[in-house]
């Protein structure tokens, strides 16, 4: 086993890329490896190689291969802040795209994502072979608050706080601006991963403890020349590069955000762009200013049909299908015996007589498990009722300026196409796209199923109008959260219903009287008793709250949990979400927030926090 204490960067005014390796004389300690563990400050992309010896090598004298066995793993500790975030983190055997057996020595390279965050290290890395247990379980969620030298740039009203951060990280912030104002590219040195740093490392034969390895900077920063001769310092770092973890789905546009600069992580099963070159405040703002593209091509959309597809849909659901109007949608919930929310989705009732339902990427396995079952039970007792999953490209165009963009594009009048409703029209000359007036940010906006071969052509056309920028999962967290939309899995599962959820309203009213969905017998009666608990938004002061953050009560008891949190970029303030008993939840209600171990002041406000501009007619 081997244990770095502190990874020092030794070019603390180039810290973007940190390259550390550590071997073994005999590489019996690193033999069989099981599982990596260390703890990381702030978000960073880790790339592992290892060196090995030929199975049939049994001195151990032969030729040794490096070989690169995870590519780009993002660690973006918890809670990601500002301020700052440092965690532990596990890297398993089954994560390794190779064979890791006879491995002789070990290079970690992780690289940030941006120049602003500075001195970045990983302490406390420990390596197990197979067999040997790591104790990670009783590792602490949140260590000790970062040092001021270890601080990123905090922004103050829109520009780094000079009381917090040095005259270094401030150079920094200016340099990044400069660069997004003039639509460049930031050059963090790029790696080609099957060779480039192997060389130039000191040899760390027999060496058991590693401190201050070596630290490649960004290489837009240095002078012509000043690489000595390594060529790949010089060439424009693009997430294009990394390839794809194995086992993540990718949807139709994957190629195009890369080319894009779309910053890809692992999300719900599928490899997603987080941002792009914008920053994600950027992003956030533009969306509320402009608009933005999304790709949420990774949520499941299924036809039903079907005479009997409203009586199977209503079977599952606890909205009122029956009464959509042609081309009329509605936000429902799954629901199950117990009450607990198994999904939230999207039901369409269509002209063309099948009903179009949009459900969560995370969910997908479930709901579609849960649909086909339900469906084979009608079908049994002789209903009319069939399931078709489609597999059609789905973007999502948020903002004030969205449907002057896509006006362009359709001859269909859009101002005749209010908020939840949908129609099947040609866009930029793709023909079959279903438009719906929706969206996952409070802001006016469509949503564009298509066929997945035209969707690339569909996003250029779309991008070609100055203000169309894309966008991607953190932008579009940030923006939800402000509208006071739930995320699954975060703010309602299985274990809240739709009251504790404080989504009653879609609750049918014909459905609540006939208490025919699936958990009506426990959820109608909390409309009248009312819950012990219930989803509330809070405003805090102090650092951003994050999930699984305390809520107390002034006297200091546990009264409920954050389930989501950020700053707010359009506020300037803390916003949250969260569950508390019902006395507490009245708006106004004075209440604190444990942020690493110290209460701060938090106000039960009203949701959404940012008016939502939803278009309807009057």
């Amino acid at each position: 086993m081997f244990l770095v204490q502190s990874v020092q960067p030794a070019l603390p005014t180039h810290p973007c890329v940190c390259l550390l390796g550590c071997s073994h004389s005999l590489g019996a300690e690193l033999s069989q490896l099981q599982e990596i563990v260390f703890k990381n400050f702030y978000t960073a992309f880790l790339t592992i190689r290892v060196q090995r010896r030929s199975p049939a090598d049994v001195a151990g004298e032969g030729p040794r291969k490096w070989v690169t066995c995870l590519r780009n793993y993002c660690l973006m500790p918890n809670p990601h802040t500002e301020e700052g975030s440092q965690d532990y983190f596990s890297v398993f055997r089954h994560q390794m795209l190779c064979d890791v057996d006879e491995v002789m020595a070990i290079r970690m390279i992780l690289r940030q994502p941006s120049p602003v965050w500075l001195h970045f290290t990983i302490e406390e890395l420990q390596i197990y072979p197979r067999g040997q247990e790591s104790p990670h379980k009783d590792f602490p969620s949140w260590l000790s608050h970062l040092t001021s030298r270890e601080q990123p740039a905090n922004l103050h009203g829109g520009l780094p706080n000079p009381e917090k951060v040095s005259a270094e990280v401030q150079q920094m912030w200016v340099l990044t601006e400069m660069i997004h104002a003039n639509r460049a590219a930031a050059r963090i040195g790029r790696f080609d991963v099957d060779g480039c740093y192997d060389a130039e490392l000191p040899d760390l034969a027999g060496y058991e403890t590693v401190n201050d390895e070596v630290l490649f900077g960004l290489a837009s920063l240095l002078p012509c020349g000043a690489c000595k001769g390594r060529s790949w310092l010089d060439k424009s770092w693009s997430s294009s590069s990394a390839e794809s973890i194995v086992g993540l789905k990718q949807t139709p546009l994957h190629d195009f955000h890369q080319q894009h600069g779309g910053k890809m992580v692992p999300f719900a099963g599928w490899s997603m762009p987080v941002q792009y070159t914008y920053s994600h405040l950027e992003s956030h703002m533009h969306t509320r200013q402009h608009c933005s593209l999304f790709d949420v091509s990774h949520m499941l959309q299924t036809k039903v049909f079907g005479r009997d597809r409203v009586k199977f849909m209503e079977s599952l659901v606890v909205g009122d299908i029956a009464e959509l109007k042609p081309d009329q949608g509605t936000l429902s919930l799954f629901t199950n015996e117990k009450g607990g929310i198994i999904d939230d989705l999207i039901v369409t009732s269509t002209s063309e007589q099948h009903l179009y339902v949009v459900s969560n990427a995370g969910c997908s396995d479930k709901d579609l498990a849960l649909m086909q079952t339900r469906a084979q039970e009608l079908r049994a007792a002789g209903n009319d009722v069939h399931l078709e999953v489609w597999e059609n490209a789905l973007l999502a165009l948020q903002g004030p300026s969205a449907v002057r963009v896509l006006q362009a594009g359709v001859s269909d009048d859009l101002a005749k196409l209010p908020f939840m409703s949908s129609a099947v029209m040609d866009v930029f000359g793709v023909p079959g796209c279903r438009v719906t007036r929706c969206g996952y940010t409070g802001e006016d906006g469509v949503e564009i199923s298509l066929p997945a071969g035209r969707v690339v052509e569909l996003a250029e056309r779309l991008l070609d109008d100055p203000d169309v920028w894309l966008a991607g999962l953190a932008a579009r967290d940030s923006l939800r959260l402000e509208a006071g939309l739930c995320l699954y899995g975060n703010d309602i599962d299985e274990t809240t219903t739709p009251v504790e959820a404080s989504l009653v309203w879609t609750l049918g009213k014909r459905r609540r009287a006939a208490m025919d969905f699936p958990g009506a017998a426990i959820i109608v009666p909390q409309i009248k008793e009312k819950p012990k608990c219930k989803r509330v938004g809070l405003m805090s002061t102090g650092p951003p709250i994050r999930q699984h953050t305390r809520i107390l009560d002034l006297e200091g008891r546990t009264v409920g949990t954050v389930t989501s949190g950020c700053p707010s970029p359009c506020l300037q303030k803390n916003i949250a979400m969260g569950y508390i008993k019902s006395e507490h939840s009245k708006v106004d209600t004075v209440l604190t927030v444990e942020v690493r171990k110290k209460n701060y002041s938090a106000l039960v406000s009203k949701m959404p926090f940012v008016p939502t501009r939803y278009y309807t007619i009057k």
